[in-house]
Order: C-alpha cells, then structure tokens, then sequence
C-alpha cells in the first residue's frame, strides 16, 4: 500500500464529504472562513541531513542485514522520522523534520532483531521500533542525542500457527491490520481489535501502546488478547509462557504492553481469539442530553451486557455529524420530521448513541430485548439502523478528514482519557472548557464515549480551531497543557488508549508518583543498561 507522506493512510485516498456545501457552512458558522494552508510538492524538499551513522557502524548492520535490508536514502529515513500527529503533519507539510533517523533497516526475523540489537547495542546506536507509523504522541521521533537506526517491521508479517482448540493464534508483531483479520477470518475466528488506525496499524504497535479498538468494550483492550509474546531486547529474548493464567508473581506481559519500545522489541505475540460474529445488530438511538446518554451507558454495562459497540457523541459532536451527512430530502425529510415531533425530541441539542451486539443469532436477539428496556427508560429514541450503518462504513475514514481540514489551515487533534462514572460529567465538562479557553473560545470542541466498563469510561476529544499562521505548534501546545492539566485535575487517566509516547511524557511523574518512576527506571535498567532503546519515550531517560 502506497501511504502519503504528508498526510494519512493511501496515498491517492481522500474523505469525501456527502454535502461539502453544508459542511463548510457548518465549519465557517463556528470558525469563521477557512484559510488555504500551502504544504511542499515532494519528500525531495524535505530537510534530512545526512547520516550521522559512521562507516564502521553502517558496517556492522549491515553484516547483519545484507544491504538489501539497510538504507540510509533521505525519503526513507524522513517518512520514519516522524509519526501521524498534528504537529508531526503541520512540520512535514513544510519539509522540517527535527531529528531524522540516521537509517532505516527492515529485519525479518526475529533472530535478524536480536542480532541487530547486540550491533547496536555495541556501537552506541539508538534503535526505534516501527510498525505502521501511526504514533500520534511522538513515539517513534529519535531524539538526536545519538546516531538512531529505526527498526521497520513490516516484513514480520506472518500468522505461524492457529490453534482452533484453544482459539489462539501466533502472529509476528509486523503484521498490519487488514492482513491480520484476512488470515484469521480464513479460519472462522477475528481478533475483535479495530482501531480507527486499524488499516495502517501493527499487532506489535497495538501491544505496545495499550491500544483500544472501537469494539473494545465486547473484545477488550489490546493488552486483554494477550496470551504470550516474545521481545527481543539488547543481549536477550524473554518468551512469556503460553498459559491462560498464572500465579508466578507480576505478569511479565502486561508489564511488556504498553512498554512502546523503550525495553525491547516485540517480535511476535500470541493472541486470544473470537469466533466470527454470526450476527452484529447495531442500531441509533438519540437522547434528549449527554447525561441520559452517559446514565444509559452506565445501565448497560452494570446490567452484564457487553455491546460489541457503545459510541455516545456529545451534542457538539452529534452536531457536526449532522452536518456532514447528506440531508434527507422531500418525503424522507417529512416523515424524520415528523418521526422526531411525535416524541418531543429536536436534533438539535441532542446525542446520538450507536449500540449493539454481535454474536449467535439467539444471544443477540435477547441481549436486545434486555438493551431495549434500559434504552425506552432513559427516554432513547430509536433511529433504526441507518445512523450505525453509516458510522460502520466510515469509521476509518476520519483521520482523512483531518488532512483535508488541515489544507484549509484548520489546527485539528484529538486526546483522550478515561475515569470512573461518579466523575465522568464532570470531567468530560471540566476539560471540554478547558480546551475552549486555551483557543480563546474561537474553536469546536466535541467529545464522544467509546470504550465503556462496568467502572467507567473514556472521553474522547477532537478540537479544531482556525490555525495561527507562524505559530501552529505554539498554538497546539497551549491546548495541550491546558487539556492534560484538566484531566489530571478531574481525576482522569493521562491516556487510555494513545500512549505515552514523548508528548504525554511530561506529565508522568505527577501521574505515577516518584515510586512509579522509579520502578519505571529499575525496568529500563534492567532490559536496556545502555539506553538504546527508543529513547525519550515514557520517562526522561
């Protein structure tokens, strides 16, 4: 697959809006006119300086690689160098890069990731870890404290074993998404984990990120798939054992999940599967606030019923959700109308919540009638299928919305975190101003739950404000501290499912506590004396 350098995901691939009229009088009525942001026509215009690498360093990779596997040609090392954020696009669209990888080399096996390690290791060579790229913390930006060689994966990318029995499968860490699902659904099963990455992203990425997919409330986090996994790390491998369970002190794979390269390399993973959904119903309800949105949530999931979706957009959201539909015309409009009327309820102002259930015919027919009741009582009205037919076929498709919002000089991000329901309104609310006072209340801020627990829940922000010419990565930063200062404040996770990467880094220390921190460091120590590995990532090295 051909991917963009200066945006996301395939390269010829775009968003295409149902009324792009309607759209941008939705957008201007809340930003004002959108401006043309300019972006450079070719990788050749970007800046890469030449490799810092010496010769009797390039040498020793490359015993180990063949020169096949090795590059240090400046388009490969500059679409490494820098990972799927806001600021990343905004400094790659005007050919800066910071600190560029000095080489790029594409092992395939694991046995060519530990010997590459050992090299590295000796020579004093910083390694990062690469799956899909799709980082929107900085987790995969060197630092440019020493020579960097990045660790591409992607040719890591075979299933080496299925067992039907126990419905595992065994997958190096470089397989992609799409790929994955292709080779399990050949056999009757799905890993369930679909990130809106999900189509550029890697099983090694999502292991070492914590990632969430927007089925995760049915099929559970990344890290809850887990069985086993092997990571090779400087002078060593750990292979954890491929049990169910075990009592044999600290779980050696959630301590590996989430680790984001800064232990080792994940080489490759067995992972807990599902048989293939006979059945997925979902279906859209709107709700006269968020707050009966919210309680709903909360019923369902205390009630025992796990939704293989639960997605409720706050009004902001459901707002411009509607704007980007294609409006209905003549008689369907009429009878929507007329639909709404007859139950008191107005699109505008209201919430959109899309649920349901996949699984045996039986079981989600009567997972429905018990939703149903907890749904009529929360005062939900019912859309009918239409609202979660149209989300399911777009749900990858918005992060191309962001680089079409981007060529009109729109500053647009997303953060997320996750806490308990006793404090869930008030944080979505706290951090939601947050954000508007840090744009001088000149921006949209909309927010959506997606992944719900018996305990809680995530909130998902996305924020968009006209861009300050000169000052785009000024302006997103002052959106940044405000926001995560605000969820630290409401009792919020510092991310739930995004990681950690060198964004979020900062703020650490506050979030685990100086005894954290240093368990933390005893870690690194432990895995990674020298500090190759992915280095400024998690904690100050």
């Amino acid at each position: 697959m051909a991917t963009k350098w200066w945006g996301w995901g395939e390269e010829h691939r775009t968003f295409v809006l149902p009324d792009a009229q309607q759209f941008w009088a939705f957008v201007r009525s809340r930003l004002g006119e959108p401006g043309v942001s300019q972006r450079i026509g070719s990788l050749a215009e970007v800046s890469v300086p030449p490799s810092h690498l010496e010769s009797k360093a390039l040498d020793a990779l490359r015993r180990v690689t063949g020169t096949s596997s090795l590059t240090t040609d400046s388009a490969d090392r500059a679409v490494h160098s820098l990972g799927k954020s806001y600021c990343d696009l905004v400094r790659i669209r005007r050919g800066e890069i910071p600190h560029a990888t000095d080489a790029v080399v594409y092992p395939e096996t694991e046995e060519e990731v530990a010997a590459l390690l050992d090299a590295a290791a000796e020579q004093e060579i910083a390694v990062i870890p690469f799956g899909g790229g799709t980082s929107v913390l900085g987790g995969i930006e060197p630092t440019g404290a020493k020579p960097t060689v990045t660790l591409d994966l992607r040719r890591m990318n075979r299933m080496l074993r299925l067992d039907p029995l126990a419905a595992t499968a065994t997958l190096e860490a470089g397989v992609l998404g799409p790929s994955l699902e292709e080779q399990l659904n050949a056999q009757g099963f799905t890993l369930g984990h679909f990130p809106q990455s999900f189509e550029c992203s890697s099983l090694g990425g999502w292991i070492a990120t914590r990632s969430a997919g927007q089925n995760s409330t049915l099929y559970g986090k990344i890290e809850d798939m887990v069985e086993s996994l092997r990571m090779a790390f400087p002078g060593d491998t750990i292979a954890t054992p491929a049990v169910p369970a075990a009592a044999a002190g600290p779980d050696l794979n959630q301590i590996i999940a989430g680790s984001e390269g800064i232990l080792g390399v994940i080489t490759q993973a067995t992972v807990r599967l599902a048989p293939m959904p006979r059945r997925s119903d979902y279906r859209g309800y709107l709700f006269p606030a968020f707050q009966a949105g919210v309680e709903t949530a909360r019923e369902l999931m205390q009630a025992g019923l796990k939704p293989a979706v639960l997605r409720l957009s706050d009004e902001a959201e459901t707002g411009i959700s509607l704007a980007m539909r294609a409006p209905p015309r003549g008689l369907r409009a009429v009878a929507e109308g007329l639909y709404l009327a007859a139950r008191r309820i107005s699109l505008e102002g209201s919430t959109l919540m899309i649920v349901g259930f996949d699984g045996e015919e039986e079981q989600v027919r009567s997972d429905w009638r018990r939703a149903q009741g907890i749904l009529r009582r929360q005062q939900g009205v019912p859309l009918g299928h239409g609202p979660a037919q149209v989300w399911n076929r777009s749900r990858f498709d918005h992060p191309y919305l962001r680089d079409l919002l981007l060529d009109h000089a729109i500053m647009v991000d997303t953060l997320e975190t996750a806490t308990t329901w006793d404090r869930y309104l008030a944080l979505h609310s706290s951090v939601r101003d947050a954000i508007a006072r840090a744009m001088d209340g000149r921006g949209l801020v909309m927010a959506h739950l997606s992944h719900a627990y018996t305990d809680g829940a995530s909130v998902y922000y996305t924020f968009l404000a006209r861009q300050r010419e000169g000052q785009q990565l000024e302006q997103w930063q002052e959106v940044k501290i405000a926001a995560t200062e605000a969820i630290l404040a409401a009792g919020g996770a510092l991310s739930h499912h995004h990681g950690i990467g060198s964004d979020h880094r900062p703020w650490m220390p506050q979030y685990l506590g100086a005894a954290g921190i240093r368990a933390l460091a005893a870690l690194k120590q432990t895995f990674d004396p020298r500090g190759i590995m992915n280095p400024g990532k998690l904690m100050a090295d």
